[in-house]
């Protein structure tokens, strides 16, 4: 590994670069640290964001051993934020592989903590961080929250799908949760979508990200580069031709 790469690794996985690789993986790995981790553009924290929904779509295990124990080492992102992680990625990805995110992200927890002489048990959770308890005022809540950050109007109540699911759950509760703020769930949900592969939400989160401002053309551009690099060209280049045709639809309505 080149230098420029190994100091980059060390800078964003807090550990020695690995030694001894396969031509093929030394490559990539350079790639990654060399040239992507490097760039300007967003944040290391959100380049984070991205790396973590990637890899936990995976479902490898060095690559969350690694990622989430240097998230936290790092305090790029708290215990806290990270658990937020792993709910919101659970909406857009499947509980199944949200639960496996989960027991990956207490085993560096405990970890840290261990090194640190800490606690490593996680504190309960109070009942009043689930929310608006009045049912109609949380579907209406839901419903806003729905609105302000797709920029479109919010469904109706006539199938469990809204009514429980998007109204009561998604929108009136995982996305006001005060944890992790909207424009870190916009980076977990963009690349949530793209794995999934779901036109429908692919446009929608890509289009209002920007429609909103929440993310900016150039960061948009350099969260699917990073994308590209822990996931593959195709699906890339599927958030990629979305992101093109959100920004002129946009600036075609500025004129």
């Amino acid at each position: 590994m080149d230098q420029v790469a190994a100091a980059e690794y060390r800078n964003v996985m807090l550990a020695e670069p690995p030694v001894g690789l396969p031509a093929t993986e030394e490559a990539r790995l350079e790639h990654l640290f060399g040239e992507i981790w490097v760039r300007p553009g967003i944040t290391r924290r959100e380049r984070r964001l991205v790396t973590l929904t990637c890899a936990a779509f995976a479902v490898t295990a060095q690559p969350l051993i690694d990622h989430t124990y240097a998230a936290l080492k790092s305090d790029d992102l708290s215990i806290e934020e990270l658990l937020e992680v792993v709910l919101h990625f659970a909406v857009y990805c499947g509980w199944p592989k949200a639960s496996n995110l989960e027991m990956y992200v207490r085993q560096s927890w405990a970890k840290l903590q261990q090194e640190r002489g800490g606690d490593p048990a996680l504190p309960p959770r109070r009942v009043e961080e689930l929310g608006e308890n009045d049912w109609e005022r949380r579907l209406e809540r839901g419903a806003e929250e729905f609105r302000d950050v797709n920029l479109v109007p919010a469904p109706g109540r006539d199938t469990p799908y809204q009514h429980a699911g998007i109204l009561n759950f998604v929108f009136g509760h995982v996305w006001m949760r005060p944890d992790l703020g909207r424009r870190d769930r916009r980076f977990v949900t963009v690349a949530s979508v793209g794995l999934d592969e779901a036109p429908i939400p692919i446009q929608a989160h890509i289009g209002s990200a920007l429609e909103s401002g929440d993310i900016t053309k150039p960061e948009m551009d350099e969260l699917i580069r990073h994308y590209r690099a822990y996931d593959n060209d195709a699906r890339a280049d599927v958030l990629q031709a979305t992101a093109e045709a959100a920004w002129a639809e946009h600036e075609a309505s500025q004129t």
